[in-house]
């Protein structure tokens, strides 16, 4: 093998070893199912996409309000279905206030996998901070690998805001799992909505984290609309 080849493998090595550990991309990853949502009548089918994880993509407000038509899991349907105006989508909610990520795993066979999501979204950061890394990481795993082994596509979700984190101080305890949610996305090559970083992309243009939240945990619409865009992103 002379020089030349030699530098060429070594490049290609490089190629290979970091998008082996790169999430997913998003102008492909569902590209798969994008073509079901464009099939029209009679060939096309259900597309369900199932949002799971605690009070946020429940749809909480201030509590005790829950304003399901104003959170991100519907209003990302509602611009899925403009994208997609011959589809048949379900959108369904699995997600429970106050849930953390070990708890969601033990009901994630039976009243998660049982709705055979075509996408599964995953959102407990918010709340594991009272959990840990470890025990948080170890749940999340194992619903990802359950979901991909039913060829299911998966996202991650980052945490939103908490008030009583600064969002700019990058040495909050929110900072770890957020990042947490970032490498998982990287190493199992599944979807990502840093809905964390979009939040502090906001704060850094002068606007208010007030200006997002109906009380100190929980989005408002305008913040709830953030992380829809990003879904939304995904499916474009």
């Amino acid at each position: 093998m002379n020089k030349h080849s030699r530098l060429l493998l070594l490049i290609c090595l490089i190629v290979q070893l970091a998008t082996g550990f790169a999430q997913s991309n998003v102008s492909d990853y569902l590209a798969d199912v994008k073509t079901e949502l464009k099939k029209e009548w009679p060939k096309n089918r259900v597309v369900n996409l199932v949002f799971h994880g605690h009070s946020v993509p429940a749809g909480y407000f201030k509590t005790p309000v829950v304003n399901t038509f104003d959170s991100y899991p519907f209003l990302a349907f509602k611009r899925i279905k403009e994208l997609y105006p011959n589809a048949v989508v379900n959108v369904i909610i699995t997600a429970k206030g106050g849930e953390n990520s070990t708890n969601g795993q033990k009901r994630f066979k039976k009243e998660v996998l049982v709705h055979k999501p075509d996408v599964l979204f995953i959102d407990y950061a918010l709340n594991d901070r009272m959990t840990g890394l470890e025990k948080s990481r170890k749940a999340m795993e194992k619903m990802i690998k359950a979901a991909l082994k039913k060829k299911i596509k998966v996202i991650l979700l980052t945490p939103t805001p908490h008030q009583n984190y600064n969002l700019l101080d990058t040495t909050n305890a929110y900072e770890p799992f957020a990042q947490e949610v970032r490498d998982l996305a990287k190493e199992y090559k599944v979807g990502l909505v840093d809905s964390y970083e979009t939040f502090r992309e906001e704060l850094n243009k002068g606007h208010k984290v007030t200006e997002f939240m109906s009380q100190v945990n929980h989005p408002n619409k305008e913040g709830h609309q953030l992380v829809a865009d990003k879904i939304v992103a995904w499916f474009e």
